[in-house]
């Protein structure tokens, strides 16, 4: 591999595989037991620099290990992600296994561990170039073998290493901060938008879900009939267009045909939607449609019988309010795939103002904190993505010889 990397003076390019001990493989096959001790960890396992255990608790005996073989690491192995999420890096603490996902670099004398993981860690967007495959991309031992890298003496190896680690802790420890502060923002919101509904009047009206509104679910037209999809018109949602939280358009679309020849209807415009199932978070999440569509039968519409007496924007933002309430319902800890149905929903108790115009004060109330917890909430992404791109930079730096004491 050709590059035009300049390097300090006493620094040298080296193929990666003239500093490291030995690479290791593992086994594709996965256990069919884990009742042992040592700890066998897939990439959901790691949490910062250091991997020990996994954090399932999966692991094998020394008997399993042998017998099909596997392969452990050795404490001080620098594993690298050869396949999902390309270049994700940890220390071996103890002697463990990983799947397949990784590949393990034993550092010889003449690199240290830390440097080595901060520069693979570094080469994430290179691996990814390097890597093949059409679905998932795979980088292999050869590619690896071949990597050049920069190579300083191991005592500037460890001077580099010091400054990364004292810039990454301020960094962190910023980057902890913001993410409180995102959090505060969220819970501010919705502590008022609970308290909304906690602290009624005593003009206001308690009722069921099914007793004050109309509920409305929709299909899915045969995916073997293309005439139902072709150049379709009419918007069709899905469980995870509910996201969107204010749903004007959506990527789905079918025709006039698909939707008179399945259980997809027109719902209300103005409606609220909420998903009853759908992957990681979506159950139990509520958006208001603004657009005429259709969905499929993930989601439910629901639309006040009278809408003179009941907003729907106030039964988005009761429901809105009570999203790990409603995920519970389902008679599960909230976080399992059980779905929600019409039952459930229908069943579900609210309270709202008699007064039409004190509804709107509420919504209108609702609206002005929202916008500012927005603003607040971009504020700090932003500072946390800041803070990753800055890592990124010392990074880029430490590996080509521009980082110095006084950057500390």
């Amino acid at each position: 591999m050709k590059t035009k990397l300049s390097l300090p003076n006493g620094w040298e390019l080296k193929r990666l595989d003239s500093v490291i001990k030995k690479f290791i493989v593992p086994q594709r096959d996965r256990p069919k037991t884990f009742d042992g001790n040592i700890p066998w960890c897939r990439i959901e396992d790691i949490d910062g620099i250091y991997l020990s255990k996994s954090k399932t608790g999966l692991s094998v005996s020394k008997e399993v290990v042998e017998s099909m073989p596997l392969r452990v690491y050795p404490k001080g192995t620098v594993i690298v992600s050869c396949s999902a999420d390309l270049g994700r890096c940890a220390i071996i603490a103890n002697p463990l296994i990983t799947n397949q996902t990784f590949i393990g670099l034993v550092p010889s004398e003449m690199i240290d561990s830390l440097y080595l993981y901060y520069l693979m860690g570094s080469k994430s967007k290179m691996l990814n170039n390097l890597a093949t495959g059409a679905t998932i991309k795979y980088l292999s031992k050869n590619k690896f073998q071949e990597l050049l890298i920069p190579l300083p003496a191991i005592t500037e190896q460890q001077r580099i290493v010091s400054i990364i680690d004292k810039c990454f802790t301020a960094i962190d420890q910023a980057k902890s901060i913001a993410e409180q502060n995102l959090k505060n923002a969220k819970e501010l919101f919705e502590s008022y938008l609970n308290g909304v509904f906690e602290n009624k009047g005593d003009d206001w009206e308690e009722s069921t879900i099914g007793e004050t509104c109309i509920l409305m679910t929709g299909g899915t037209p045969s995916t073997t009939k293309k005439e139902y999809y072709h150049n379709g018109k009419i918007k069709w949602l899905v469980s995870g267009d509910i996201n969107q939280r204010e749903i004007f358009d959506c990527e789905g679309r079918i025709t006039e045909m698909g939707l008179s020849n399945s259980n997809a209807r027109i719902l209300p415009i103005n409606s609220v939607l909420i998903a009853l199932n759908g992957q990681g978070k979506t159950r139990g999440t509520v958006a208001m449609l603004r657009t005429e569509a259709t969905c499929n039968q993930s989601l439910v519409s629901i639309y006040p019988k009278d809408d003179t007496k009941i907003l729907p924007e106030l039964i988005y933002a009761n429901l809105d309010g009570r999203y790990d309430e409603i995920r519970k319902l389902t008679g599960d800890d909230g976080n399992e795939r059980r779905g929600l149905n019409m039952p459930i929903i229908r069943k579900i108790c609210f309270t709202y103002p008699k007064s039409i115009k004190e509804q709107k004060k509420i919504i209108s109330r609702l609206d002005a904190l929202k916008n500012e917890t927005k603003k607040l909430e971009e504020k700090y992404k932003k500072k946390i993505e800041d803070l990753e791109e800055l890592k990124k930079s010392i990074l880029q730096k430490a590996f080509s010889g521009e980082l110095r004491y006084q950057q500390i």
